[in-house]
């Protein structure tokens, strides 16, 4: 009887995912195939071989590899849709419930935000006069994306220069194509005028991305821009002294929606958590909302972090 290879589809799962440009997605099955080939040691991997067992030992050995939950769920994950794509494919007949039991939650043990203190300190312009340049590019990447709501990097990199309209800036989220409309402070106009695109051919607002790369050439120039800011947003962590505190990309959305909650910002404007289910709950609330209802959650978090006056939410 022949046996299908869970290697060879993972290929052509991957090559699909390309040519649809989920280049990101892509990536991430890339290193997850790599980890299960590492795991048999090396070769081709057949779907005969995934059983409960085979899975189960797999999962342990990225616990004794000291992988952390996230990244052994997002493999197992992955291994899943596979293995669901080749049922639905009718490649395999498939096992009921393999994946059963199997580490494929979201774990958010892992401290995401700052205090609004530590905020302050990161923002600190008189830091500037012993920081590179990189380091002071990244301080204001990340005052730019919290004064912009928490927005996401990928989202900051990929606007456009239609997406400004005077003091409104009019976007749509990558990830789920929800529209973001944003009423920009003082603040926010200087650091997007520093920063904006002086390339007449670049579809870009910001000078982040080129704009001359297309397909995966592009993704790779978006990642080392995201490795670069991540890499210059540690040192300046450690600039201000902020000992075991992991300052990233996803420090200012994280810090956004936590400091609305401690302003007691209701849940029907920010969500209380960042997990993909909270998120699409907030989504939800937020469409019903008046844009006023998020320019003053924006100024009261904002307020919050540059004055260090804590203010509560009120409705009136």
């Amino acid at each position: 009887m022949k046996q299908e290879s869970f290697t060879g589809f993972m290929h052509e799962v991957m090559d699909g995912l390309r040519q649809e440009e989920r280049f990101a997605t892509a990536h991430i099955y890339k290193y997850a195939l790599a980890a299960v080939t590492d795991f048999v040691g090396g070769g081709e991997i057949f779907f005969g071989a995934l059983t409960r067992r085979w899975l189960k030992r797999f999962q342990e050995y990225l616990d004794d590899l000291q992988r952390s939950y996230n990244t052994i769920s997002t493999y197992v994950r992955v291994l899943r849709a596979v293995y669901n794509r080749a049922v639905d494919c009718g490649l395999i007949a498939g096992e009921y419930r393999l994946f059963a039991g199997m580490k494929t939650g979201v774990s958010s043990e892992r401290k995401l935000a700052v205090t609004a203190v530590q905020m302050n300190n990161l923002l600190d312009k008189n830091l500037r006069n012993r920081l590179s340049p990189d380091v002071c590019e990244a301080q204001d990447t990340l005052a730019l994306m919290l004064l912009l709501q928490g927005m996401p990097y990928t989202d900051l990199a990929h606007l456009h220069k239609g997406n400004l309209n005077g003091d409104l800036l009019i976007c749509r989220r990558r990830k789920t194509g929800t529209e973001l409309c944003v009423r920009l402070l003082p603040e926010t106009m200087r650091l997007i005028d520093r920063y904006k695109s002086s390339d007449a051919d670049s579809p870009y607002l910001l000078n982040i991305l080129s704009g001359k790369r297309s397909g995966e050439a592009a993704f790779r120039e978006y990642r080392d821009k995201l490795r670069s800011l991540n890499f210059h947003l540690s040192r300046l962590s450690e600039c201000c002294g902020l000992e075991g505190v992991k300052v990233s990309s996803y420090t200012a959305r994280h810090t956004w929606a936590t400091l609305a909650k401690y302003c007691q910002v209701p849940e029907e404007v920010i969500s209380e958590g960042l997990g993909h289910s909270s998120l699409e709950v907030t989504r939800t609330y937020l469409k019903s909302f008046e844009g006023d209802e998020l320019d003053k959650a924006n100024r009261l978090i904002i307020n919050y972090i540059y004055s260090g006056r804590k203010t509560l939410w009120n409705r009136a």
